[in-house]
């Protein structure tokens, strides 16, 4: 039986874990040949996840998975992905531009106490990758005429969320969508946000607390409302497979708006809560992380 993707060609970066993998896997899973990078290919030392394990898994799904070891930071090699896909392949479909920096050392620390160099990470990692992609993809997009450029952001673009680098962040790679969006869409090629909401990942589901009553919560945080990664694959498979996507180009969507839009959901039939805004956010109401609590930490008081 065939699937909705085969002869398909996609690349999701940062596809070793979270929600690269869950992406990956999802694409992978629905037939097209997917390039996969992170930094490093095999195991290292203390984490449960790889590259290679995620290619592995798409494999065992029946797909096609290409493992390339990728630093984001490094042009070259990321020219290299692309030599090598345009080579092997000669097309590309889909870009899922997922590679991050990890964020947790920034959460609940006051901006001015965040060294310097984590906005120049989430910076570098994100919106500047993700413009340098983009490049790379146009010229074959643009020459078949097709293509869709998903980059994964979030609603911090637009609203405080963890720390201010995480939120320039997002709020800079919203703008790489939107402008590559209006040069790209006359040649028939599409590019867009999406908003993930509470993703459970394997990082944050390691630093969660089983109550008496089975519910999980992070820093006193009820998850019980989040996403799994593969979830967010879903929407992408949406995406992709919306004949009229281009309708879509240069704006930024809640991965939890789409599902009710395109009709799908978790693997238990489960969707996340919306509120009129949209997905439900963890600063919504009295139910937020303990470390947003002592707000009094960030405002300077008079000792009088």
């Amino acid at each position: 039986m065939a699937k909705p993707l085969e002869g398909k060609v996609a690349l999701v970066t940062g596809a070793s874990k979270n929600i690269g993998k869950g992406i990956a896997l999802e694409v992978g899973a629905q037939g097209a040949i997917t390039y996969v990078t992170a930094r490093t290919l095999d195991d290292v030392p203390g984490q449960l996840a790889s590259l290679q394990r995620t290619a592995d898994e798409i494999g065992a799904a029946g797909g096609t998975a290409i493992p390339l070891a990728c630093d984001h930071t490094d042009d070259e090699q990321v020219r290299e992905v692309f030599r090598r896909i345009e080579a092997e392949q000669g097309r590309l479909d889909l870009v899922v531009n997922v590679a991050s920096p990890e964020f947790s050392a920034m959460v609940g620390v006051p901006f001015w106490e965040i060294p310097f160099d984590e906005i120049t990470r989430c910076l570098e990692v994100g919106p500047r990758s993700d413009y340098v992609t983009t490049a790379l993809a146009a010229p074959i997009m643009v020459r078949q005429g097709s293509g869709l450029v998903v980059n994964i952001s979030s609603h911090g673009a637009i609203g405080y969320l963890l720390s201010v680098p995480y939120g320039v962040g997002k709020a800079a790679i919203d703008k790489v969508t939107q402008d590559t969006a209006m040069e790209l869409r006359p040649h028939g090629v599409t590019a867009l946000s999406l908003w993930p909401g509470l993703v459970l990942t394997e990082g944050l589901m390691a630093n969660t607390q089983e109550g008496p009553d089975g519910k999980r919560t992070l820093h006193g945080l009820d998850i019980s409302f989040g996403e799994s990664p593969k979830f967010n694959g879903k929407a992408v498979v949406a995406l992709a497979l919306d004949p009229d996507v281009i309708a879509r180009s240069g704006g930024s969507y809640f991965t939890g708006v789409l599902a009710r839009e395109y009709g799908f959901t978790e693997d238990d039939g489960s969707l996340p809560p919306l509120t009129e805004t949209g997905l439900t956010s963890i600063m919504d109401g009295d139910d937020i992380p303990d470390y947003w609590r002592g707000v009094d930490r960030f405002v300077e008081t008079d000792p009088a």
